[in-house]
Protein backbone atom coordinates (compact mmCIF):
# COMPACT_ATOMS: atom_id res chain seq x y z
CA UNK A 1 0.00 0.00 0.00
CA UNK A 2 1.56 3.28 -1.12
CA UNK A 3 0.74 5.35 1.98
CA UNK A 4 2.93 8.13 3.30
CA UNK A 5 4.03 7.64 6.92
CA UNK A 6 5.68 9.89 9.52
CA UNK A 7 8.86 7.85 9.27
CA UNK A 8 9.35 9.35 5.83
CA UNK A 9 9.48 12.90 7.17
CA UNK A 10 12.58 14.96 7.79
CA UNK A 11 11.96 18.18 9.65
CA UNK A 12 13.71 20.93 7.64
CA UNK A 13 15.82 23.63 9.25
CA UNK A 14 13.84 26.21 7.35
CA UNK A 15 10.31 26.05 6.06
CA UNK A 16 10.33 26.42 2.28
CA UNK A 17 7.37 27.88 0.43
CA UNK A 18 5.85 25.17 -1.76
CA UNK A 19 6.07 25.52 -5.48
CA UNK A 20 2.61 26.27 -6.79
CA UNK A 21 3.06 25.75 -10.49
CA UNK A 22 0.60 26.60 -13.17
CA UNK A 23 -0.44 24.33 -16.03
CA UNK A 24 2.23 25.92 -18.24
CA UNK A 25 4.94 24.79 -15.83
CA UNK A 26 4.35 21.14 -16.59
CA UNK A 27 2.80 20.94 -20.06
CA UNK A 28 4.45 21.56 -23.43
CA UNK A 29 1.01 21.72 -25.04
CA UNK A 30 -0.12 24.46 -22.66
CA UNK A 31 3.15 26.34 -23.13
CA UNK A 32 2.92 26.41 -26.93
CA UNK A 33 -0.85 26.82 -27.42
CA UNK A 34 -3.35 29.08 -25.70
CA UNK A 35 -6.22 27.59 -23.73
CA UNK A 36 -9.81 28.06 -24.88
CA UNK A 37 -12.62 28.75 -22.37
CA UNK A 38 -14.85 25.69 -22.21
CA UNK A 39 -17.88 24.29 -20.43
CA UNK A 40 -18.18 20.66 -19.45
CA UNK A 41 -19.09 18.10 -22.10
CA UNK A 42 -18.55 17.45 -25.77
CA UNK A 43 -18.51 20.42 -28.09
CA UNK A 44 -17.24 21.69 -31.39
CA UNK A 45 -14.66 24.22 -32.41
CA UNK A 46 -15.01 26.02 -35.72
CA UNK A 47 -12.43 27.40 -38.09
CA UNK A 48 -13.27 29.23 -41.29
CA UNK A 49 -11.39 29.65 -44.55
CA UNK A 50 -12.65 32.65 -46.52
CA UNK A 51 -9.97 32.90 -49.18
CA UNK A 52 -8.62 36.24 -50.40
CA UNK A 53 -10.25 39.60 -51.05
CA UNK A 54 -11.61 40.46 -54.50
CA UNK A 55 -10.64 43.52 -56.48
CA UNK A 56 -13.62 45.55 -57.67
CA UNK A 57 -13.13 47.92 -60.60
CA UNK A 58 -14.99 51.21 -60.74
CA UNK A 59 -18.62 50.52 -61.63
CA UNK A 60 -18.10 46.72 -61.54
CA UNK A 61 -20.23 44.25 -59.64
CA UNK A 62 -18.96 42.42 -56.58
CA UNK A 63 -18.65 38.64 -56.80
CA UNK A 64 -19.59 36.03 -54.23
CA UNK A 65 -17.13 35.28 -51.43
CA UNK A 66 -16.76 31.67 -50.31
CA UNK A 67 -16.69 30.45 -46.74
CA UNK A 68 -15.37 26.97 -45.96
CA UNK A 69 -16.02 25.89 -42.35
CA UNK A 70 -14.09 23.17 -40.57
CA UNK A 71 -15.61 21.57 -37.48
CA UNK A 72 -13.60 19.65 -34.88
CA UNK A 73 -15.14 17.79 -31.97
CA UNK A 74 -13.77 18.52 -28.50
CA UNK A 75 -14.22 15.76 -25.93
CA UNK A 76 -13.83 15.86 -22.14
CA UNK A 77 -11.22 13.70 -20.39
CA UNK A 78 -10.87 13.44 -16.60
CA UNK A 79 -7.62 12.88 -14.70
CA UNK A 80 -7.02 12.58 -10.97
CA UNK A 81 -4.32 12.13 -8.35
CA UNK A 82 -5.27 10.58 -5.02
CA UNK A 83 -2.73 10.49 -2.18
CA UNK A 84 -3.14 8.62 1.10
CA UNK A 85 -1.59 9.74 4.37
CA UNK A 86 -1.58 8.30 7.85
CA UNK A 87 -3.44 10.62 10.20
CA UNK A 88 -0.22 11.00 12.19
CA UNK A 89 1.34 12.82 9.25
CA UNK A 90 -1.28 15.54 9.60
CA UNK A 91 -0.60 15.81 13.31
CA UNK A 92 3.17 16.04 12.79
CA UNK A 93 2.69 18.63 10.11
CA UNK A 94 0.48 20.73 12.36
CA UNK A 95 2.76 20.46 15.40
CA UNK A 96 6.01 21.25 13.59
CA UNK A 97 4.48 23.67 11.10
CA UNK A 98 6.63 22.18 8.37
CA UNK A 99 4.31 22.81 5.45
CA UNK A 100 4.92 19.22 4.37
CA UNK A 101 1.36 18.79 3.23
CA UNK A 102 1.54 21.87 1.04
CA UNK A 103 4.80 20.74 -0.50
CA UNK A 104 3.66 17.22 -1.28
CA UNK A 105 0.23 18.20 -2.51
CA UNK A 106 1.78 20.83 -4.78
CA UNK A 107 3.27 17.91 -6.73
CA UNK A 108 -0.23 16.92 -7.77
CA UNK A 109 -0.61 19.87 -10.11
CA UNK A 110 2.44 19.17 -12.33
CA UNK A 111 1.25 15.56 -12.72
CA UNK A 112 -2.16 16.76 -13.85
CA UNK A 113 -0.44 19.25 -16.17
CA UNK A 114 1.62 16.50 -17.79
CA UNK A 115 -1.55 14.48 -18.28
CA UNK A 116 -2.65 16.99 -20.93
CA UNK A 117 0.49 16.25 -22.94
CA UNK A 118 0.15 12.49 -22.64
CA UNK A 119 -3.37 12.72 -24.00
CA UNK A 120 -2.77 15.22 -26.80
CA UNK A 121 0.57 13.76 -27.87
CA UNK A 122 0.14 10.02 -27.36
CA UNK A 123 -3.52 9.29 -26.48
CA UNK A 124 -2.46 7.37 -23.38
CA UNK A 125 -3.39 6.99 -19.73
CA UNK A 126 -0.41 8.40 -17.78
CA UNK A 127 -0.87 5.58 -15.26
CA UNK A 128 0.29 2.45 -17.04
CA UNK A 129 0.83 4.16 -20.38
CA UNK A 130 -1.83 2.26 -22.31
CA UNK A 131 -3.61 3.83 -25.27
CA UNK A 132 -7.08 5.19 -24.49
CA UNK A 133 -9.40 4.49 -27.42
CA UNK A 134 -11.59 7.52 -26.64
CA UNK A 135 -8.61 9.85 -27.17
CA UNK A 136 -8.42 9.02 -30.88
CA UNK A 137 -6.71 11.77 -32.89
CA UNK A 138 -3.52 12.73 -31.02
CA UNK A 139 -0.46 14.28 -32.63
CA UNK A 140 1.11 10.84 -32.85
CA UNK A 141 -1.44 10.03 -35.58
CA UNK A 142 -0.08 12.60 -38.03
CA UNK A 143 1.03 11.10 -41.35
CA UNK A 144 3.82 13.67 -41.69
CA UNK A 145 6.73 11.55 -40.52
CA UNK A 146 10.46 12.25 -40.45
CA UNK A 147 13.03 9.70 -39.38
CA UNK A 148 15.96 11.01 -37.40
CA UNK A 149 19.33 9.82 -38.71
CA UNK A 150 22.08 9.78 -36.10
CA UNK A 151 24.79 10.54 -38.68
CA UNK A 152 23.07 13.82 -39.61
CA UNK A 153 23.07 17.08 -37.71
CA UNK A 154 19.79 17.40 -35.78
CA UNK A 155 18.64 20.39 -37.83
CA UNK A 156 18.40 18.10 -40.90
CA UNK A 157 15.39 16.29 -39.44
CA UNK A 158 13.93 19.55 -38.11
CA UNK A 159 14.18 21.12 -41.57
CA UNK A 160 12.54 18.06 -43.12
CA UNK A 161 9.63 18.30 -40.66
CA UNK A 162 9.25 21.99 -41.45
CA UNK A 163 9.04 21.17 -45.15
CA UNK A 164 6.21 18.67 -44.61
CA UNK A 165 4.16 21.14 -42.56
CA UNK A 166 4.75 23.90 -45.09
CA UNK A 167 3.70 21.60 -47.93
CA UNK A 168 0.34 21.18 -46.19
CA UNK A 169 -0.19 24.93 -46.00
CA UNK A 170 0.76 25.55 -42.36
CA UNK A 171 3.56 27.50 -40.70
CA UNK A 172 5.86 25.30 -38.58
CA UNK A 173 6.34 27.93 -35.91
CA UNK A 174 6.44 25.60 -32.89
CA UNK A 175 8.35 22.54 -31.77
CA UNK A 176 8.01 20.31 -28.69
CA UNK A 177 11.19 18.31 -28.13
CA UNK A 178 12.19 15.35 -26.02
CA UNK A 179 15.25 16.20 -23.88
CA UNK A 180 17.40 13.68 -25.78
CA UNK A 181 16.67 15.47 -29.06
CA UNK A 182 17.06 18.93 -27.55
CA UNK A 183 20.47 17.96 -26.19
CA UNK A 184 21.70 17.31 -29.74
CA UNK A 185 21.04 20.96 -30.61
CA UNK A 186 22.44 22.22 -27.32
CA UNK A 187 25.69 20.33 -27.91
CA UNK A 188 26.39 21.94 -31.30
CA UNK A 189 29.30 24.41 -31.32
CA UNK A 190 30.85 26.66 -33.93
CA UNK A 191 33.76 25.11 -35.82
CA UNK A 192 36.23 27.69 -34.62
CA UNK A 193 34.51 29.81 -31.97
CA UNK A 194 33.25 26.99 -29.72
CA UNK A 195 30.15 29.15 -29.26
CA UNK A 196 26.80 27.39 -28.95
CA UNK A 197 24.90 27.43 -32.22
CA UNK A 198 21.55 27.51 -30.41
CA UNK A 199 22.16 29.51 -27.22
CA UNK A 200 18.50 30.45 -26.79
CA UNK A 201 17.24 26.88 -26.42
CA UNK A 202 16.46 26.05 -22.81
CA UNK A 203 15.49 22.77 -21.21
CA UNK A 204 12.02 22.83 -19.68
CA UNK A 205 8.50 23.63 -20.80
CA UNK A 206 9.03 27.38 -20.52
CA UNK A 207 8.97 28.62 -24.10
CA UNK A 208 12.40 29.33 -25.58
CA UNK A 209 13.71 29.60 -29.16
CA UNK A 210 15.21 27.03 -31.51
CA UNK A 211 16.16 27.93 -35.07
CA UNK A 212 13.16 30.23 -35.53
CA UNK A 213 10.71 28.02 -33.63
CA UNK A 214 8.98 28.58 -30.33
CA UNK A 215 10.32 25.61 -28.40
CA UNK A 216 9.36 23.63 -25.29
CA UNK A 217 11.29 20.65 -23.95
CA UNK A 218 9.58 17.88 -21.98
CA UNK A 219 9.81 14.15 -21.28
CA UNK A 220 6.15 13.96 -22.25
CA UNK A 221 7.15 14.27 -25.92
CA UNK A 222 8.73 10.82 -25.94
CA UNK A 223 6.67 9.52 -23.04
CA UNK A 224 9.84 8.05 -21.55
CA UNK A 225 9.12 5.97 -18.48
CA UNK A 226 5.36 6.32 -18.94
CA UNK A 227 4.25 5.09 -22.35
CA UNK A 228 3.70 1.33 -22.50
CA UNK A 229 4.86 0.89 -26.11
CA UNK A 230 7.77 3.14 -27.06
CA UNK A 231 7.00 5.05 -30.26
CA UNK A 232 10.50 6.59 -30.28
CA UNK A 233 9.13 10.10 -30.81
CA UNK A 234 11.73 12.85 -30.57
CA UNK A 235 9.69 15.92 -31.49
CA UNK A 236 6.40 17.31 -32.73
CA UNK A 237 6.79 20.22 -35.13
CA UNK A 238 4.01 22.45 -36.44
CA UNK A 239 1.46 25.10 -35.68
CA UNK A 240 0.31 24.45 -32.12
CA UNK A 241 -2.54 26.92 -32.51
CA UNK A 242 -4.29 24.04 -34.31
CA UNK A 243 -4.72 22.42 -30.89
CA UNK A 244 -7.93 23.45 -29.17
CA UNK A 245 -7.78 22.69 -25.46
CA UNK A 246 -9.22 24.01 -22.26
CA UNK A 247 -10.00 23.18 -18.65
CA UNK A 248 -13.66 22.24 -18.40
CA UNK A 249 -13.52 21.75 -14.64
CA UNK A 250 -10.85 23.49 -12.58
CA UNK A 251 -8.33 21.64 -10.48
CA UNK A 252 -9.70 21.23 -6.97
CA UNK A 253 -8.54 19.59 -3.79
CA UNK A 254 -10.74 17.34 -1.67
CA UNK A 255 -9.93 15.73 1.66
CA UNK A 256 -11.54 12.30 2.06
CA UNK A 257 -11.81 10.82 5.54
CA UNK A 258 -14.17 7.90 4.99
CA UNK A 259 -14.61 5.02 2.58
CA UNK A 260 -12.23 3.44 0.08
CA UNK A 261 -11.61 6.05 -2.62
CA UNK A 262 -8.80 4.24 -4.44
CA UNK A 263 -9.26 0.53 -3.74
CA UNK A 264 -6.54 0.43 -1.10
CA UNK A 265 -8.78 -0.26 1.89
CA UNK A 266 -11.10 1.58 4.27
CA UNK A 267 -9.62 4.87 5.42
CA UNK A 268 -10.97 4.88 8.98
CA UNK A 269 -9.97 1.29 9.57
CA UNK A 270 -6.42 2.12 8.51
CA UNK A 271 -6.32 5.47 10.35
CA UNK A 272 -5.74 7.32 7.12
CA UNK A 273 -7.00 10.26 5.12
CA UNK A 274 -6.82 10.82 1.38
CA UNK A 275 -6.39 13.93 -0.71
CA UNK A 276 -7.72 14.01 -4.25
CA UNK A 277 -7.40 16.56 -7.02
CA UNK A 278 -9.17 16.23 -10.35
CA UNK A 279 -9.23 18.10 -13.62
CA UNK A 280 -11.33 17.70 -16.74
CA UNK A 281 -9.63 18.74 -19.94
CA UNK A 282 -11.30 19.14 -23.27
CA UNK A 283 -9.25 19.01 -26.45
CA UNK A 284 -9.32 18.48 -30.17
CA UNK A 285 -6.89 19.02 -33.04
CA UNK A 286 -8.16 21.07 -35.95
CA UNK A 287 -5.92 19.40 -38.54
CA UNK A 288 -3.20 16.80 -38.04
CA UNK A 289 -1.58 18.05 -41.24
CA UNK A 290 -0.48 21.09 -39.25
CA UNK A 291 2.07 18.84 -37.53
CA UNK A 292 4.97 16.56 -38.34
CA UNK A 293 6.48 13.92 -36.08
CA UNK A 294 10.21 13.26 -35.83
CA UNK A 295 11.07 9.81 -34.56
CA UNK A 296 14.10 7.57 -34.23
CA UNK A 297 13.28 4.06 -35.40
CA UNK A 298 16.73 2.64 -34.66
Amino acid sequence: MATFATGSLTIPKQKLAPWLGKIQNGSAVAALSASTPMVYGEGETWTFSIGEAEYVAEGAQKGQSTVTPTVKTVKPFKFHKTLRFNEEVLWADEDHRMGVMDQILAEIQPALSRALDYGVFHEINPTGGAVVAAMNGGLTDTTNLVEYVAADKPYVSLDAADALVLADGYNPRDVALAPTYASKFSALRGATSEQKLYPNLRFGTEVSELDGHRAAVSNTVSGAGVIAVDTKVLAFVGDFSAIRWGIQKSIGLEIIRYGDPDGAGDLKRNNQVAFRAEVVYGWGIADLNAFAKIHDLV
